[in-house]
């Protein structure tokens, strides 16, 4: 939509407003030097509503209504994952708009308890509204996929075997020494009847966070260095042809606000193992396996049965393409526009 053009949406008007300055600019003008300049005065006439997507609440006019998405609470579940700066500032200033919002989005059940539990957040004051995967994340087996995947082993250096793949920052909370450490049990313990199967190398992609060395020195230290393939950062457009050439999708995390690449691989067609905390049983529910996070041998039997066991495997990826199908984005902006009428409404 052209700048300032209107639009509708159910009962709603609004209309796009592109600022001449940057987010950098508004967070220094709101919450460093503290000017109480109300969002509505920098372009939109006049607002009912206002909706912060991102955490942080600026300042509005008493008249208007609001409604704030918050997407987790890493800072505080997991304060060592964030800059010192920006875990201040977010400790001051998340709290802050949470109290102050009309009424709050969270992405899961589980932020939403932690809403409550942390800052006291009412229960009532919160929707969870779960996010939707998009279209690309799905099932594809024609020649050109076949081509594509061939393509992409070269480009991040993957090679041919099978490999199970994990996506995230490597930071703490992902598990990702974890699942290196049950990865080496999974590979001293051969499956119980011969397999023709190509064991699977580990495939980590995803950006060096502050743990990478000594994951690092942990895979040399288990002898898994030609198993276990670090490929940094995936291009977006790459990521469901990844997903695709996955034999099994693998995500342990200590903590998630949501945990959209569970939904990802799934919707592509990819069993799934994944830990039992925060958020992530509200996306996998019976697509896949739950495992406590600090369990190695029993991730580590988990990976075996999702990637040896092929009756298993058969059914795991008809269930996660069920459930995948049941977190879609028009679902969840239909549910956002019901908040907006709520809150307009009073209730």
């Amino acid at each position: 939509m052209e700048n300032g053009k209107l639009g509708t949406v159910s009962n709603f008007q609004f209309s796009i407003l592109n600022s001449k300055f940057t987010d950098r600019w508004f967070h220094r003008l709101w919450f460093k030097a503290n000017v109480p300049l109300p969002v509505e005065w920098l372009g939109a006439k006049r607002s009912d509503l206002y909706h912060a997507t991102d955490f942080v609440l600026p300042p509005t006019l008493p008249s208007t209504k609001t409604v704030l998405t918050v997407h987790d609470l890493t800072f505080e579940r997991d304060p060592a994952s964030a800059v010192p700066t920006l875990l201040a500032f977010l400790r001051r200033v998340v709290p802050q708009s949470a109290k102050r919002a009309s009424h709050i989005i969270a992405d899961s059940y589980a932020t939403a308890r932690d809403l409550t539990e942390l800052y006291a957040i009412p229960p009532e004051k919160i929707t969870t509204i779960h996010s939707g995967v998009d279209g690309r994340f799905c099932v594809r087996n024609d020649v050109q996929q076949t081509n594509r995947i061939e393509a992409l082993r070269a480009k991040y250096s993957i090679g041919s075997a099978p490999f199970i793949l994990t996506v995230g920052t490597m930071q703490r909370r992902k598990n990702h020494l974890g699942l290196v450490r049950a990865f080496a049990q999974f590979c001293a313990q051969p499956p119980a009847q011969p397999s023709a199967v190509t064991p699977p190398n580990l495939v980590i992609a995803g950006g060096k966070g502050w743990l990478y060395d000594e994951v690092l020195d942990e895979v040399k230290k288990l002898g898994l260095t030609e198993r276990v393939k670090f490929i940094g950062f995936v291009n977006d457009d790459d990521l469901p042809d990844l997903y695709r050439a996955a034999s099994v999708f693998a995500f342990p995390s200590f903590y998630e606000g949501f945990g959209l690449p569970l939904l990802e691989a799934m919707a592509c067609g990819v069993p799934v193992v994944s830990s039992n905390a925060s958020s992530l049983p509200e996306v996998v529910g019976d697509a896949g396996i739950q495992v406590v996070p600090t369990d190695q041998s029993g991730l580590a039997s988990a990976l075996a049965q999702a990637f040896y066991d092929a009756n298993w495997r058969t059914e795991a990826i008809q269930r996660g393409l069920a459930r995948a199908k049941q977190f879609t984005w028009d679902k969840s902006a239909q549910q956002v526009l019901r908040v907006y009428e709520q809150v307009l409404a009073g209730k």
